[in-house]
């Protein structure tokens, strides 16, 4: 090979964007190969915007996962998201639209609306293809979308089950500038342990409870020590109310002490040593709609930059 056409390294940003509860999260962690963003079926599980670093050879790509984009912004809590989610459209390579092939919704019409204002590539992907039992179903919601905006391709997948990412992935190589690496070759994210450590613990809790309370809680990590072979973690869970936090807790302290299970058997295997997990519930009144209160907590707008 000449020194003409020698290969260049290539390194891009992609913005992983869509109305909530599309399979954002989850289709960065099939990218990924592993879990770093967490999951539920509840909608505005994420909340900050993620960083997903895949090198592959001379390319590197980074995902930027998002919260959901939704109409709803009465708290100033909705508002951040809504912030989080959209400034990650600034300066990226790329954007994947991640729509929900069962459903189209008037909140999947406001991010393509936000698309439309976009000079940068996008690729439209039709999730959930797993649950989708008659594959023609997909051809009006193609159709609908190829008359909606040009995009560089619209790829039905499966982030559950893998098909079709293979398929993303290679259009997204194809979109990479040529530049050099930013990130070590093993390095998978820009977050410290700390907050994956918040973050699986709200997992936890999000997946154990109703359907409403999940927005009123945030987690806090309060110490992170490292003793011998042992890691010693306090967390605080913060609540709204004083009756939200007897929920938390659960009957004789039976819902804490199981999060407090399944959190510390996952982080074990994250951190790849023993840990040692105390949790606490406190209340902090109105807390998700009080921007200081917000930054306080972690919501900080720098994130954001």
């Amino acid at each position: 090979m000449s020194g003409t056409e020698k290969q260049q390294s290539k390194s891009g940003v992609v913005a992983i964007v869509g109305r909530p509860n599309v399979g954002k999260s989850t289709l960065m962690n099939r990218i990924l190969g592993e879990k770093l963003s967490i999951t539920s079926r509840k909608p505005q599980t994420t909340r900050h915007r993620l960083l997903g670093i895949k090198t592959v050879g001379l390319s590197q790509f980074i995902y930027v996962d998002t919260p959901g984009i939704h109409s709803n912004v009465e708290t100033a809590m909705n508002r951040y998201l809504n912030r989080a989610a959209t400034s990650s459209m600034d300066d990226v390579d790329a954007v994947v639209f991640v729509i929900d092939g069962e459903k189209w919704s008037s909140e999947d019409e406001a991010v393509l609306e936000l698309l439309k204002k976009q000079r940068r590539p996008v690729i439209a992907i039709i999730n959930k293809l797993d649950q989708i039992g008659n594959r023609e179903k997909l051809l009006p919601m193609i159709e609908k979308l190829s008359g909606q905006m040009e995009f560089n391709s619209i790829i039905p997948l499966s982030a559950l089950k893998g098909q079709g990412v293979e398929q993303l992935e290679k259009q997204l190589e194809s979109l990479l500038p040529e530049g050099s690496h930013l990130y070590d070759e093993d390095q998978i994210t820009d977050r410290s342990e700390r907050f994956l450590v918040a973050e699986r613990i709200r997992e936890k809790l999000t997946r154990q409870l109703g359907q409403e309370l999940p927005y009123a809680l945030t987690v806090e990590i309060e110490q992170f020590k490292e003793a011998g072979k042992i890691t010693d973690i306090a967390a605080v869970i913060w609540v709204e109310r004083e009756g939200q936090k007897g929920i938390v807790i659960g009957k004789k302290g039976s819902r804490l002490r199981s999060v407090g299970k399944e959190a510390r058997e996952e982080l074990e295997q994250l951190l790849g040593r023993k840990i040692f997990l105390q949790l606490w519930v406190k209340v902090r009144a109105g807390w998700s709609d009080d921007d200081r209160a917000l930054q306080s907590l972690g919501y900080r707008e720098d994130q954001l930059l």
